[in-house]
């Protein structure tokens, strides 16, 4: 009995430390990035822990607190994880499914609201910069500035997608079949353009891939909450509920959330990472001004789709195991 009624408590432990720990990696990732704190790898090799090179000049007092700072977010969040498992004693496995598959929801529908909204707003920025018509529109300090990355990005996309995560929040729909619309669209309206007005310009073609690529990467977490993914078997459709769980948390726990957090790893593993390096320089399309300031976003596409997944992954494995500890 004692027995019976811990690995629940376990499971839930297991799980919500896995979410925690991911996000006081984000966390320390955007202390690292954005302010020049040290991070861990310079503590490891500061010690020559953990394969590490140890550094020639070891750091100073003041840098290795700042190490340390970071190494105790994780501390805090077990004990944070800890304390509401244990608030929440009587909580089941299923009812924590549910909510971290509401808190993908939320992330999925605020970032289907960013990219509608910031694409659509640099898409007028560009056509305006393109034509030329921003220097009637705006003051000569404004109009140079729309064409410096830094600046649109700062103070045109960062606010906005502030604002698509309020939208968010009082909104239920999800806007798939909206965004998929408007892609199909903005190729039409490239066709007419090209071939009937003899017009086109790169950030016509930027805002395509920028609408595609996220439709492709966030619906993909939306898909697995509904169990929208093709499965190409032929023995999961044949087995019981019972097997169907056991495939289900194995499946999870072995190759679903390892793989999301070995893209958030690498993807965020330095400055010059893939989803660090394009963000850190705001790395817009080759075009320049004629394109689309949105490169950058595309990157962070893969972290989005990744932390979706890895939550949806983590509800996955819970529910699975509410069903097979119910039986």
């Amino acid at each position: 009995m004692v027995k019976k009624k811990s690995l629940p408590i376990f499971l839930r432990v297991f799980s919500y430390s896995i979410l925690a720990f991911t996000f006081i990696f984000l966390a320390n990732n955007v202390l690292t990035i954005w302010f020049e704190w040290p991070g861990l790898k310079q503590l490891f090799s500061h010690y020559g822990l953990f394969g590490f090179k140890k550094l020639s000049t070891p750091l100073n007092g003041a840098v290795l607190n700042l190490c340390f700072i970071q190494l105790l977010f994780y501390s805090l969040s077990f004990i944070v994880v800890l304390i509401y498992v244990f608030k929440s004693i009587n909580q089941t496995l299923e009812t924590d499914a549910k909510i971290l598959t509401n808190i993908t929801a939320y992330i999925v529908r605020s970032s289907f609201w960013a990219v509608l909204i910031v694409g659509i707003a640099d898409f007028l920025i560009s056509f305006l910069v393109v034509e030329k018509l921003a220097e009637p529109i705006f003051n000569e300090a404004i109009k140079i500035n729309l064409v410096i990355p830094g600046f649109r990005i700062t103070f045109i996309h960062f606010p906005l997608i502030l604002l698509s995560f309020v939208i968010g929040y009082f909104t239920r729909s999800v806007g798939f079949i909206w965004l998929a619309v408007l892609v199909v669209g903005s190729e039409f309206l490239i066709v007419i353009s090209r071939f009937i007005f003899q017009y086109e310009q790169a950030f016509q073609g930027d805002l395509v891939r920028f609408w595609y690529a996220a439709l492709y990467l966030f619906a993909s977490a939306y898909a697995l909450m509904h169990e929208g993914h093709v499965r190409v078997d032929v023995l999961y459709t044949g087995f019981s509920e019972r097997k169907k769980a056991w495939t289900n948390a194995i499946g999870s726990f072995v190759f679903g959330i390892p793989l999301c957090l070995i893209i958030l790893f690498l993807g965020m593993g330095g400055k010059a990472s893939i989803i660090n390096g394009p963000v850190i320089s705001f790395e817009i399309t080759q075009q320049g001004s004629n394109g689309l300031y949105l490169l950058y976003l595309m990157a962070v596409y893969l972290a989005v789709f990744a932390v979706t997944m890895l939550i949806q992954f983590t509800s996955y494995f819970m529910s699975s195991s509410h069903k097979l500890l119910k039986n």
